[in-house]
């Protein structure tokens, strides 16, 4: 499943190297703030495949209203990844689960989970780098953000040794 949507999700993408990347970054983080914490089979896939998807609505928040801004990114990815997710043969709980996270991922003030935090941290520690935040900005989303052991240990050893 996982490695089937990991294409589907390229494939989307097509020649936008950047966001393929990012979102391989985004799962790679993912995965490892998880190994560190005891969570269920079923949450490690909603991860994995939140992870993999979670930006999969940017290329038509760009196409409808002109911007990447989370907020469209928000609105327009469930309905691409209900698609990706749906026809990958996924289970409907997961697939509304997983879309719920794609649909609020920009939303922390909605983090009720393990898996939205993780998805949330590992979303941060690429996007520190990519916006090449400064030492400040680091230590204010490390302290406002990041509530999981694994992704605070990753985020000082990357960004604050």
């Amino acid at each position: 499943m996982i490695k089937k949507v990991l294409s589907e999700m390229i494939l989307y993408f097509g020649n936008d190297i950047k966001r393929i990347n990012h979102a391989l970054k985004v799962y790679g983080y993912a995965c490892a703030i998880m190994g560190n914490q005891a969570i269920d089979r079923e949450k490690v896939k909603i991860i994995e495949l939140a992870a993999i998807l979670h930006d999969i609505g940017i290329k038509e928040a760009e196409k409808k209203h002109g911007s990447s801004n989370g907020k469209y990114q928000e609105r327009e990815g469930p309905p691409i990844a209900r698609n990706i997710l749906e026809s990958a043969g996924e289970a409907e709980k997961i697939i509304n689960r997983v879309c719920f996270l794609i649909g609020n991922h920009h939303s922390y003030n909605k983090i009720d989970d393990i898996d939205f935090q993780i998805l949330v941290e590992a979303d941060f520690l690429v996007n520190i780098h990519e916006g090449g935040l400064g030492n400040d900005s680091i230590q204010s989303i490390s302290d406002r953000y990041f509530k999981t052991g694994a992704g605070k240990k990753i985020l000082n050893k990357i960004y604050q040794d």
